[in-house]
């Protein structure tokens, strides 16, 4: 955005190039609130939907093509498990709220698909049998909530990268502190340091980490606030040999599972307490957890097992895997806390934003979904 402005660019990363971790290897929900049910405030949901309803628009705009051919075809089904920090008939309130908001926003039309009509069905009794016969799920709802393939959005984010002249990347390149000309010249020109070198001045600078964004505030004169959490996640990603008609299920609220089918031959799948690799509250996360090949694949299968348990048709990705990849990134929240807790601030992820000392930005983008919407915010403050 900066760049098309005008802007001379320049983007650092650590990796080899940009969208390689949690950005990636995510399941692509455009969240409009639904998981957050745990948040009757209705206070997470205010704050993701604006991003939710407008991410296709501006991620359009950005990768120049549409997102037609990567978003989900089936509406999201929540199940409701018996020990959800959620009763039932909490869940299903909370879901008739958010429908409500949706229908009288200005962008509901501007969601992945038109959600200006939003109902939240509860599924019947054989509904539901026809998706789980677990005594564990004690109700099902179906809400118009979608995702988009992450990995193929990814490659087309890294090709518009490439092709914008203005736009220098420094790719393996780890951002070590943030050093300013001038202490009493706060929208004074700042320097990068990293691991090879002193870079700069520039005239603005924008942290948009997740894994030790708060280690680099510091330096420059942001003390870290509040609670936070680090947790390294996660997720299996499959292809199948021929198409598979899987439903996009979330089994809620808490540390459970989800699947997600992008177009019946890619899928993505996770079991929250099997890819949980760390989870940290320091300033600076650990070292990202490193697995052998025995370890994959003992969670590969483990979580396919988990949720077939819910699930029976999830047996059949077994049978007719051509690829399988278990990947996924640092996952940064200002929360902490376990799922099965209804006390967690992991429940509600409203406190997420744009923090700014002088020509110095610091972004907690909160969601995948919520990133482009952020990305503009800052984008028109600077222009």
């Amino acid at each position: 955005m900066l760049a098309r402005a005008g802007a001379e660019v320049t983007l650092f990363d650590a990796a080899d190039r940009p969208f390689s971790a949690a950005s990636r290897w995510n399941e692509g929900k455009i969240h409009l609130g639904f998981m957050y049910n745990a948040d009757p405030s209705l206070k997470t949901l205010h704050q993701l939907l604006p991003g939710g309803l407008l991410f296709k628009s501006l991620t359009e705009d950005l990768i120049g093509c549409s997102l037609s051919g990567a978003i989900t075809s089936a509406d999201d089904v929540y199940l409701c498990h018996a020990r959800s920090v959620v009763p039932a008939a909490a869940m299903s309130e909370y879901f008739r709220q958010v429908a409500q908001v949706l229908r009288e926003h200005p962008d509901s039309k501007r969601y992945l698909i038109d959600v200006s009509n939003c109902r939240v069905t509860r599924l019947t009794a054989s509904e539901l049998k026809s998706i789980t016969g677990s005594p564990d799920i004690v109700a099902g709802f179906r809400a118009p909530e979608r995702s988009v393939s992450t990995t193929w959005i990814g490659d087309r984010f890294v090709e518009a990268l490439s092709a914008e002249s203005r736009i220098e990347q420094r790719m393996n390149t780890t951002v070590t502190a943030i050093h300013s000309a001038s202490a009493q010249d706060i929208f004074g020109p700042r320097y990068v340091d990293t691991d090879r070198a002193r870079h700069g001045p520039y005239d603005w600078i924008v942290n948009s980490l997740w894994q030790g964004r708060i280690a680099i505030d510091a330096t420059a004169g942001l003390q870290p606030a509040g609670v936070w959490s680090n947790r390294y996640r996660l997720s299996l990603f499959i292809r199948t040999s021929r198409p598979l008609r899987l439903a996009n299920a979330v089994i809620t609220t808490g540390p459970f599972g989800d699947i997600k089918n992008y177009n019946d031959r890619d899928f993505y799948l996770s079991w929250y307490p099997l890819g949980l690799m760390a989870d940290s509250s320091a300033v600076s996360p650990p070292a990202q957890p490193q697995l052998d090949d025995s370890r994959k694949q003992e969670i590969c299968s483990s979580v396919i097992d988990k949720l077939e348990e819910f699930m029976p048709a999830v047996g059949e990705l077994r049978q007719n895997i051509s690829q399988m990849d278990l990947q996924g990134g640092w996952v940064f929240a200002a929360g902490q806390g376990q799922l099965s807790d209804p006390n967690s601030t992991l429940h509600r992820r409203s406190d997420f934003g744009v923090v700014q000392s002088g020509s110095y930005i610091s972004v907690d983008t909160g969601k995948y979904s919520t990133a482009p919407w952020l990305a503009r915010k800052i984008a028109d403050s600077i222009r």
